[in-house]
């Protein structure tokens, strides 16, 4: 509890470790995670260090790793189970793991080169097949066409004469044909060029192909078409070979009979076959090799990072020439010093060393880092905390106290039993299989986020269901669990004359100033009646307005005590008197009074003195106006009371404001017998202090007037969860309530996944988040100013388990 409160204590050591070991002490110290390592060589580039040619050897690795990685991938071949943690190899074993690497590589390159050549050619036969089987469909109106233009030169031809290009040569007619494949999205661009360039001196006919063809070089499927261009001359011919290029076609020759068309098409067939052999082959030994790579791939990427974090920790080492031994800085929490010698001794004994390596503390200056440990239930409020700042070194932390405050306040803003039931139900879900690898790690950032406040989402619906009893509050709806504690028998029996319009109202107002009508306080929250009640908004919202200034005031005031933590252990008692004493007479002086006529006016007027009790609102307006004698006062003496509260606020500004600065000034010239406790004179300048405790008391004096009237936001968004819940009850469920014919059982299965559906994504997830944001901001604006700063910079071991690794992130492992 107390490195959770306050952070660990941490130290300054320096690492003494011998040429031979330093490889395993560092290993060892970076499978414990116990301390953040300093660069003791900030002035040398990067480029120019000690072991720059070991990471650059580690880069190569995670180049050939992630290769194969993507390829395993894409094979669909599962990776071996992720629960070990093999060690960092020997740098002699390095070089060995790099030849294995590259040999993998090399023969993984050369298969699957193979692999998309086969390919490749299996889809050039694959399409001279169809172009064959398709031209040869339109071949003979081409040829037709061909007849019926060379009729008039040659009239011994006949009209229905069957006609290839060996005969149109013989004719001298200089008939040309160009063939091929071309994406379907580009024919029609494809057909008007022609025409435009060629000016009508080419015959375009095309089909499209039935089936798919997969393009060697993108993957995908796509859709191709067949195309045969007749044209005439030569100079023809060049434009269209050139616009086919243009379009990337896919040319293939035309046979000149169908003898030699027949015979191409029984090759293609054999060759096709043969293709289909060879390449089921090739992917057969492909997928071996991936197997066989899958089987150490993760190993060897966990060494990879290992033996590059290794190195990358020695570069920021210097080398004592005098020694012949390395030199490393680092924090370290206090406590884990003797494990961090200990490590040091394993390492040096698996290095098989003479001399030992050893750790010494060194005095600083410097702030130290800040660490405060965490566990799986704890961390995900700390986030909340670190999200606004670190905290600074031996400062309090708000975490703690964020434990059971930022979900209350959720709770207060979101409060309703059957909505807190499912959210703490959801949370408890998440909790339950929090271990299972598939809900841990997935690539969708929202469900991660969940996951990751689980225990912050559980804390919060929790909450939620004890401030959904206390509202008596379950979808939109009160539960009668102690019976009511009204009589409204009795309200009409008082009222006798005016039986049947009691009877025919369906609203009541409730008036507990009725004789008889109010037999005692509801046991547990609010009394189910009002629900019924005309007047419930206006009670809900006296109510739940007074109980967020109450609790405003509260959550305030708790965070100006603890600022009281801080002062005495930065060893600054004067701050205790001259500035937490003027804060917190400030606070409770004003909103503190204003919290007391609460209570007050709650304890001491009854339902049948409450016409004669005065508004609190105006008896603090009169406060500051000092003006008490124009209203009903509270109680005896009031009037005296308020003004000696204001005088007490307006004394404890000017001491806010001069105090501290004049205190400090004082001590910088004082007298000589006050010189033990002077302030350094290199680390006080009056100006600089007497600026930064000016704004520091404009903003708290404002701060407790908005601040208080920011806690608002609970009574504001309650009362906005509880319309919308109701609102989504009358316009959905009712509808289907209300229908009493056979249907309406069937009817009310659609309308209550509807209602359903409508729950969880506005009232759930929309009125949630807008809830969780309200209290966020309450935590870090209304209550963490008053005693934390967040400048501090947060603890970074030195741990094999945090370094973030590119496969992770690229989703290969």
């Amino acid at each position: 509890m107390c490195s959770l409160l306050r952070g660990e204590e941490m130290c300054l050591a320096q690492l003494f470790l011998q040429s031979g070991s330093a490889y395993d002490c560092i290993n060892e110290l970076g499978e414990l995670g116990l301390v953040e390592f300093r660069d003791l060589n900030p002035t040398v580039n990067s480029f120019q260090r000690k072991h720059v040619n070991e990471i650059k050897k580690c880069e190569e690795m995670e180049r050939i790793l992630g290769y194969l990685l993507r390829e395993i991938k894409k094979a669909d071949i599962s990776l071996p189970e992720r629960d070990s943690n093999p060690v960092a190899p020997l740098p002699k074993h390095i070089m060995t793991i790099m030849e294995q690497l590259q040999r993998l590589e090399v023969e993984l390159g050369e298969v699957t080169r193979n692999k998309e050549k086969l390919q490749k050619n299996l889809l050039e036969l694959t399409e001279y097949t169809h172009m064959l089987r398709i031209t040869r469909s339109f071949v003979q109106r081409t040829a037709e066409v061909s007849g019926r233009l060379s009729y008039e030169e040659f009239p011994f031809l006949e009209k229905d004469t069957m006609m290839d290009y060996s005969s149109m040569q013989r004719l001298g007619a200089k008939l040309g044909f160009t063939s091929g494949l071309i994406q379907r999205v580009k024919i029609e661009a494809f057909e008007r060029m022609l025409w435009r360039v060629c000016k009508g001196y080419t015959i375009l006919s095309y089909a499209e192909v039935e089936e798919y063809l997969d393009d060697p070089d993108t993957g995908e499927a796509t859709k191709s078409v067949v195309f045969l261009i007749s044209y005439w001359g030569d100079q023809i011919g060049q434009k269209v070979k050139k616009i086919c290029d243009c379009y990337h076609c896919h040319l293939y020759p035309y046979p000149s009979s169908n003898e030699e068309r027949s015979d191409v098409v029984e090759g293609l067939r054999t060759r096709i076959q043969d293709l289909h052999t060879v390449l089921h082959r090739t992917e057969d030994y492909l997928k071996q090799v991936l197997i066989k790579a899958s089987e150490s791939v993760y190993t060897w990427a966990i060494q990879v990072k290992k033996v590059k974090a290794i190195y990358y920790i020695l570069n920021l080492c210097s080398f004592d020439v005098t020694n012949k031994c390395l030199i490393a800085e680092v924090w370290c929490p206090v406590s884990d010093i003797p494990a961090l010698r200990r490590a040091l001794e394993d390492g040096s004994r698996k290095s098989g060393a003479t001399v030992p390596s050893f750790v010494n503390r060194i005095p600083t200056a410097d702030t130290p880092p800040t660490l405060i440990r965490t566990n799986k239930f704890t961390s995900g409020f700390q986030n909340i905390v670190d999200a606004y700042g670190v905290g600074t070194y031996g400062e309090v932390n708000p975490a703690p106290f964020t434990i059971i405050t930022f979900p209350f306040l959720f709770a207060v803003m979101f409060g309703d039993l059957g909505h807190g039931v499912i959210m703490a139900l959801f949370a408890f879900w998440m909790v339950l299989y929090e271990n299972d690898r598939k809900l841990k790690k997935t690539r969708n950032e929202i469900w991660n986020t969940f996951f990751e406040g689980r225990y912050i989402i559980l804390m919060m619906g929790l909450f939620s269901i004890y401030t959904g009893l206390i509202y008596n509050d379950c979808f939109s709806k009160s539960l009668n669990i102690f019976g009511s504690g009204w009589n409204v028998s009795a309200m009409i029996v008082s009222v006798p004359d005016r039986k049947e319009d009691v009877l025919g109202n369906s609203f009541l107002t409730l008036d507990p100033n009725v004789t008889g009508v109010f037999t005692g306080p509801y046991p547990v929250g609010i009394d189910p009646i009002w629900n019924l009640a005309s007047n419930r908004l206006t009670f809900l919202n006296s109510y739940k307005m007074k109980m967020s200034v109450i609790l405003g005031v509260i959550h305030m005031s708790f965070g100006v005590i603890l600022s009281t933590y801080n002062h005495i252990h930065f060893r600054k008692k004067h701050n205790l008197y001259l500035v937490f004493l003027p804060e917190l007479l400030f606070l409770l002086c004003l909103f503190g009074y204003l919290v007391f006529m609460i209570f007050y006016k709650w304890l001491f007027f009854s339902a049948k003195t409450s016409t004669q009790a005065p508004s609190i609102l105006i008896h603090f307006i009169n406060m500051f106006l000092m003006q008490g004698e124009s209203v009903q006062p509270l109680y005896p003496g009031q009037t005296g009371l308020q003004v000696f509260l204001v005088i007490i606020a307006l004394l404890s500004v000017p001491v806010l404001l001069l105090g501290k600065p004049l205190y400090l000034y004082w001590l910088q010239n004082g007298s000589h017998r006050l010189g033990m406790y002077r302030v350094n004179s290199g680390g006080f300048n009056a100006a600089d202090e007497f600026l930064t405790q000016a704004i520091h008391t404009i903003e708290y004096c404002l701060g407790c007037i908005s601040n208080t009237a920011s806690y608002l936001r609970l009574w504001a968004l309650s009362l906005a969860h509880a319309q919308l819940s109701e609102v989504l009850w009358a316009m959905v469920m009712r509808v289907g309530l209300r229908m009493d014919t056979s249907l309406g059982v069937l009817f009310l299965v659609p309308v209550f996944g509807l209602f359903a559906i409508l729950t969880v994504a506005i009232l759930l997830v929309m009125e949630g988040l807008s809830a969780f944001l309200h209290a966020l901001r309450l935590h870090w604006v209304e209550f963490q100013n008053k005693f934390y700063s967040g400048t501090g910079i947060k603890f970074c071991p030195f741990a094999f388990s945090l370094l973030p690794s590119s496969f992770e992130q690229e989703g290969l492992l």
